[in-house]
This record gives structure tokens, sequence and C-alpha cells, in this order.
């Protein structure tokens, strides 16, 4: 049995396979098996796979279905791993031959510890260094993922994963297959948080090991699971369910309350309404937001469905609209956004062809302030009475 089981999961990325690899195999910790996983990609990744076969080291899965998760992928990996320790390496990254030797040390060194993970350089597809990964999380510590650290794993929840998924990146990360498997292993309905739910479940059972040396090199692409989420609109709601789940578990403090909050309600709240979630509400019902932070959230789902889904995706704005305007909460709203929001309704039912449907959203404007909605329901009218007269002209030839 090998200390270490390495599971490489690909889907399409042929290109990257060979460096990926490679830097594998050449890690100086050599007690490892390498589990290669292929989820039916269409370009030549098989190919490259197989020149591998031959290897001791190495054993190959060639799914005959698209799975149509990652996460569907890690834990088929944990599954065949019969190591003590367990590094998912993503198929578009690579490493320095160091990593494996230096967390494992880590591991070893604490009995208690859940995972290690390192810093992480963020590299483009051509292999261009842009910085550090966790440039983004500056806002949280400015120094705190710059050198080494141990934490708490529940305490590690509270101040940090809370708001945001601090362990950046899988390929960065040595586990213990034993608490992989308590965890349940990965959330396969995430598309995108499933790494962020499952390092939150994992720190839940014991300590965490950080190392300020940057041993990972994360790659980002326009193909990568991240960006196409992201374009797809399923990051922003996934995102809250995955802090909402830790909240159900840990107790943030009052700082870190207030902060989320804020996030929730200005930055995130906003798109997931978008997607027509009930999430961002309820979440914020969960922290104790008061109403003016909901009212906040409420207001940028709002515009949000209006100025940037309005034009190009009407019945999204229209099912953003009406879920906000169904919320206890939007009643708190100015009357005239609460006339304008019912007139946005009606103008995307005409719009769509459903006058009846205009017709009853543009008086339930005129209910809540008359006066806003007075002329566009004027011009409503005159525009339904027009087409009325259209079809009566039509139905007599």
């Amino acid at each position: 049995m090998s200390t270490v089981s390495v599971i490489i999961p690909n889907y399409n990325h042929a290109r990257f396979l060979p460096k990926r690899i490679e830097s594998v195999l050449g890690q100086t910790f050599r007690d490892f098996e390498l589990i290669l996983l292929d989820d039916c990609s269409t370009d030549d990744s098989r190919s490259i796979l197989s020149k591998y076969a031959d290897d001791p080291r190495v054993r190959i899965e060639f799914n005959e279905k698209n799975s149509g998760s990652p996460f569907k992928q890690w834990n088929k990996g944990v599954r065949l791993a019969r190591g003590e320790y367990v590094w998912i390496a993503e198929s578009d990254d690579y490493a320095d031959e160091r990593l494996l030797e230096k967390l494992v040390a880590r591991l070893d060194s604490e009995p208690s510890a859940a995972f290690s993970y390192c810093r992480s350089w963020l590299v483009s597809a051509e292999g261009e260094i842009s910085g550090f990964l966790d440039s983004y999380l500056t806002d949280l510590d400015p120094l705190r993922w710059t050198a080494d650290f141990w934490a708490d794993g529940r305490e590690e929840c509270q101040n940090y994963l809370v708001h945001r998924n601090t362990v950046q990146n899988a390929s960065a990360v040595l586990f213990r297959r034993e608490v992989y498997e308590r965890v349940g292993g990965a959330d396969e309905s995430l598309v995108l948080c499933g790494d962020w739910k499952l390092w939150a479940a994992m720190a839940l059972m014991g300590r965490i090991a950080y190392l300020g040396e940057p041993l990972n090199y994360n790659r980002y692409h326009d193909t990568s699971v991240r960006v196409k989420s992201q374009r797809l609109g399923v990051d922003t709601a996934e995102y809250l369910e995955v802090i909402r789940w830790i909240l159900q578990r840990v107790t943030p403090s009052e700082a870190a309350r207030r902060r989320l909050c804020e996030d929730v309600s200005s930055r995130w709240a906003p798109a997931a309404l978008s997607h027509v979630e009930k999430v961002a509400p309820q979440l914020l019902d969960t922290l104790g937001a008061n109403m003016v932070e909901i009212r906040q959230a409420l207001l940028g789902g709002y515009n949000y469905g209006t100025d940037v889904l309005g034009p190009s995706e009407p019945e999204a704005a229209l099912r953003v609209i009406e879920e906000l305007l169904q919320l206890p909460a939007a009643q708190s709203i100015e009357r005239s956004v609460l006339a304008n929001a019912w007139l946005e309704v009606a103008g995307i039912h005409y719009r769509q062809g459903r006058r009846g449907k205009a017709m009853v959203s543009a008086g339930r404007a005129v209910m809540v302030r008359p006066i806003v909605a007075g002329r566009p329901v004027k011009r409503a009218f005159t525009r339904l009475a027009a087409a009325l007269k259209d079809c009566l002209r039509a139905t007599r030839t």
C-alpha cells in the first residue's frame, strides 16, 4: 500500500496532460500510486494517458460516458485509492517536485490534521505566471496566506471559510482519505463549489496545516470548470448555498456576521436572485440581517433584473422581478420602486404578447403608486386599444 494516492481527473485537457503527469512522476517523495481518470474526453487525452500504462505506479480508468461532474470523478478516484493520503492533482495544473515531500511531512507531524495545503502560483494557459492565487484573499487578511500556519478547523470555518473558499485549488491540497470518507466525500450536486464545501466539512474534523511556500501552479484558462460555471451563472447560487451550509454548523463572530451581511446584500444576492434563487434572502435571514441590508439586496436584484437581464433575457428578468415582488421584505421598498417593478413586469408581458397579464401587472402598479404608474399605464392602454382595433379589423376582413 502506497502512502499517497495521486488522482488526476481529466476531461479534454490533452494539451496540459504531459506537464501535469510528469510533474507528479518527478516528485521527490516516491511512495505513491498514480490513478489517471478520463471522463470521456473528445480530444487526444486517451492516447496521451495510455502512454503511461506500462509504469507500475500507474492505473488508468476510462469512463464510457461523461459523468457531467468533476466531483463525481473525485469520489470515483478516492474509492479506487489505496493510500493513507490523497492528492487530487487537477489535469490542467502542475507542481513543484517537492510538493508531496513537504505536505506529507506536515500531515505526518500532526495526526489531528485533516489536510495540508500550500500557496499557489496563478498561471495562464501558456504558462505565464501572473502572481499568487491568494491575491483575492487580501481583504480578509493581507498576510495570512504568505507564511506557514496551523489552524483549528472549526475556527477556520468561523473566521475565513464562511466568507469564501480560502483553499483556492485542489491541486495544492493533500488530505487524509479516512477523513474524506468520513464526511461523505464531495457533494456531487454542486458544479463549482463542491471543493469549498468539502474543505469546510473536513476542517470541522480536525486541524489544518498551511505551507506558505508556493509549490503549486494553478492554471487559469477559458475552458476551466470555474470559467464555464461563471458563464452559466451557477457560481453565485452555489456560493450562497455553501455559506448557508457552513452557518448551520458554526457561529461566526459578530464582525464576521456583519461582513457576511454586507457581502451577501451588496454583491451576491443580486446575482443569485437573477437566477431565481431563494438562497440569498434565506441566508440574510439566517444571518439576522436588518431591514436596510435586506432592502439593499432586493434593490440590487431588481436593478440586475431590469438593467442587465431585461434587454437581452426578458423572460429571465421577468422571473427575477416577480420573485423579488413575492418576498415579504419587498413591502419595505419605496412605493415608487415597487410601482416601477410592476410596470417592468407589465412591459415584459406586453412585449412577449401576453397583453392580459400586462394589464393585470399595470393595474398592480397603479394600486401601489398611481402617480408613478399613470403615464406608462396610459400608454399601455393606448397600445392595447390599438391592438384590439387591429384584431377586429382583421376579423372583419
